[in-house]
């Protein structure tokens, strides 16, 4: 067994803790598209796993590259979260199971290709659903200061869809 920093992995591109040592989202571990590096997808599912997060969630619409996490040990999910997907049906259960995973205090980590608006958008709209930040436009605020970017339109769509699923599930709708 490797000791040492090497040992310990590097940490994700683009890593962010939405809610502190709980749920956290990165850039795809060894990047995308021409970016992506076998090495360094390596070392940083190294660091996801001795970082003690409970699994890896892959919010990429394909199954491509899952078998690295097996490979290192690490557990994961994949819950594709397509542009296509109508967001009133899929928010609400990927936002239950989120739920119900950090319920049982697992801490989680979230990806897509990269940290852009459809992740952004889904974050903020988690904090919404949850009510931990029970005004949408609190809840891009914040997960626009813990970014350091504003969300454009296809992420504040995303999070006015989990306003509407949220004041449905209130409604008992």
């Amino acid at each position: 067994m490797a000791k040492g920093k090497w040992a310990q992995g590097i940490r994700p591109r683009a890593f962010h803790w939405i809610i502190e040592e709980q749920l956290a989202i990165c850039e795809r571990p060894g990047g995308y598209g021409k970016n992506h590096r076998r090495v360094r997808r390596q070392e940083e599912v190294i660091w996801i796993r001795e970082n003690d997060f409970a699994f890896v969630v892959s919010l990429i619409p394909s199954d491509h590259n899952l078998h690295a996490y097996d490979e290192q040990g690490m557990p994961w999910k994949h819950w594709s979260f397509a542009p296509s997907l109508d967001l009133e049906v899929v928010l609400p259960q990927l936002y239950s199971e989120l739920q119900t995973q950090l319920g049982d205090g697992k801490k989680l980590l979230l990806h897509m290709e990269e940290v852009g608006d459809r992740i952004a958008g889904l974050m903020a709209g988690y904090l919404r659903w949850t009510g931990m930040v029970p005004v949408t436009f609190d809840a891009i605020t914040v997960v626009e200061r813990i970014l350091g970017r504003q969300m454009g339109p296809t992420g504040r769509s995303i999070v006015t869809a989990a306003e509407h699923v949220a004041a449905s599930r209130t409604c008992g709708a």
